[in-house]
């Protein structure tokens, strides 16, 4: 394949509203120099292979120095590649090579804490109390006769308090891991640099950015700091509705992302940006405006199960919100951060996803074909929604979560500091598979998790060419969705929900493009049409957990 097989994606300044963008977690795609780390150089070996898949941009998982105490999230210069991965020209070279396949690259960019090597940490570890150098940072002193108590009860996102107390008595900050520090949002210099960050990648040739935590970058630090409760982040994220919360989705973010936006613009294309922003769908509303980042991640979608009136609802409640906003919406089934859809769906309602992780995957134990089945539906239901589809690496190829990593092998820092209650995200970061054989089935040296045996048998080259496999649907999918798709980003139902079939959904999109998914185990009947793609083998009617797309007209 080469650079002229690439009209066929949207270019100009609207290219991201419906575009099919796949996630890169760099350290577990390809690795070129065989230290069992995946790097630039091997990203830049596979854009052929994104290209042949049909995607119209990647986003790359931080790629940054780290000391990887949060995979990479742990960023200790925001203008440089970690040299394990690079360089800066291994990461021009990338870029090149994916414009001159028409892809469009996104990074991330984590502006809510760096990483405790961070010169800015290191220095103000050094300056102590009252310093310019801590105020870059949450610092305060702690409660108690003599300070031994945290300054409020703020719990960090990994476990435990939200607080580490330094020798000089002083406590930091730190909504996730103590290599975590909290970056304060108050100080100009603070927003000064990242300005800067942004223009640094920009002029690099980056075309968006997906913004890490973009709903906790601003506190409440005025004094006494308000308690709230040993609620976990994630339960209070769901309570929060009033942009007043002491640290989660406060209104002043926006202050932020309106001056990101004023950088965004100076280029031509604009810059995108899309918000992580576990935050209900009125207040996400805030992020995806023009004027501010532009688009947000729809977590309620990710989080409804394999129920047609719930994800017909959610669909419906995303497609208002993003309308209100001025962006389009987005859909996205699985990321580094959760359990892959094709084990996720698989898992019966009512059970503890979590309990099924520490148990390694066993209780309850899964059904690896129903979960495929559904997560091949489940595709082709997202592929055909109006908006932007975010996929993640390995999906293509039906990879299940790899739930039964030895404890010795773990890497999540949730594991420790959960104190080994919730066994973390490594289950979806496990090295891709390349090839059927080999010490790392292609993916290079000897990786950093360890992959299953079976991972050979779900390869790129097991699957590659072969009618019906998971990776040649996802290849026609998105080629059938670049001829499907245009300017008009409108759907309309098919049947009513009170009195249909519960167990099917039925939309079509402009031109007579129908997408019919049956929930159900039952064959349904298939209406009259077309037949474009399938998930599973029809015959004579719709089978249960399928979808398929129709023309009519």
């Amino acid at each position: 394949m080469t650079d002229s097989t690439a009209p066929h994606r949207q270019d100009g300044p609207d290219w991201w509203r419906q575009a099919a963008v796949y996630q890169i977690y760099p350290r577990s795609f390809a690795d070129s120099d065989g230290d069992g780390l995946g790097d630039i150089r091997g990203v830049t070996s596979r854009v052929p292979y994104l290209a042949e898949l049909g995607v119209d941009a990647v986003w790359l998982s931080p790629f940054y120095p780290s000391a990887l105490a949060d995979g990479g999230y742990d960023v200790a210069d925001y203008r440089n590649v970690d040299p394990r991965l690079g360089t800066l020209d291994d990461f021009d070279e990338m870029v090149a090579e994916a414009h001159r396949f028409g892809i469009k690259v996104i990074i991330d960019i984590v502006p809510n804490h760096t990483s405790n090597d961070h010169e800015w940490f290191q220095a103000a570890l050094e300056a102590g109390p009252g310093s310019p150098e801590r105020d870059r940072y949450v610092f305060r002193q702690g409660k108690g006769e003599n300070g031994e108590l945290p300054p409020s009860d703020w719990q960090s996102n990994f476990g435990g308090p939200a607080w580490t107390r330094l020798p000089d008595g002083w406590w930091y900050l730190h909504l996730f891991a103590p290599e975590q520090p909290d970056l304060n949002w108050d100080n100009p210099e603070v927003r000064a640099d990242f300005v800067k960050t942004l223009r640094f990648w920009s002029d690099r040739g980056v075309d968006g950015y997906r913004i890490d935590v973009a709903n906790a970058l601003v506190k409440d630090l005025s004094e006494p700091l308000r308690d709230v409760g040993d609620a976990p982040i994630e339960q209070q994220m769901e309570s929060v509705e009033d942009g007043q919360h002491p640290f989660l989705d406060r209104n002043e973010v926006h202050d932020i992302y309106r001056e990101w936006r004023g950088v965004f613009n100076e280029y031509d294309p604009p810059r995108v940006g899309v918000a992580e922003a576990w935050v209900k769908n009125e207040r996400m509303v805030l992020y995806a405006r023009p004027e501010g980042l532009g688009q947000a991640f729809n977590f309620d979608y990710l989080k409804t199960g394999w129920n047609a009136s719930e994800l017909r609802s959610v669909i419906d409640v995303s497609l208002r919100t993003a309308q209100a906003a001025g962006a389009s919406a987005t859909w996205v089934l699985s990321n580094h951060d959760v359990i892959r859809h094709a084990s996720r769906l698989a898992i019966p309602e009512g059970a503890d996803h979590e309990e099924w992780l520490l148990s390694g995957g066993s209780e309850p134990p899964l059904d690896r074909e129903l979960g495929l089945r559904r997560a091949r539906a489940a595709t082709l239901l997202e592929l055909a929604l109006p908006g932007s589809a975010y996929m993640y690496q390995g999906e293509e190829l039906g990879l299940p979560e790899v739930a039964d990593i030895a404890e010795g092998d773990l890497q999540d820092p949730v594991w420790e500091r959960s104190s080994h209650t919730r066994k973390g995200r490594d289950g979806c970061r496990v090295p891709l598979p390349w090839k059927r054989g080999g010490d790392s089935f292609g993916f290079g040296g000897r990786p950093w998790l360890p992959q299953p045996p079976y991972f050979g048998e779900l390869s790129v080259e097991a699957q590659e060419g072969q009618e019906g496999s998971t990776l040649e649907l996802y290849r026609e999918a998105l080629r059938l969705r670049h001829k499907l798709v245009g300017s008009d980003e409108s759907m309309q139902w098919i049947g009513d929900p009170e009195t249909g079939d519960g167990d099917v959904l039925h939309f079509v999109r402009p031109d007579g493009w129908h997408c019919i998914t049956n929930f159900g185990t039952e064959t349904k009947p298939l209406p009259e049409g077309e037949l474009l793609l399938s998930s599973s083998p029809v015959d004579g009617g719709l089978p249960g957990e399928t979808t398929v797309w129709l023309r009519q007209g």
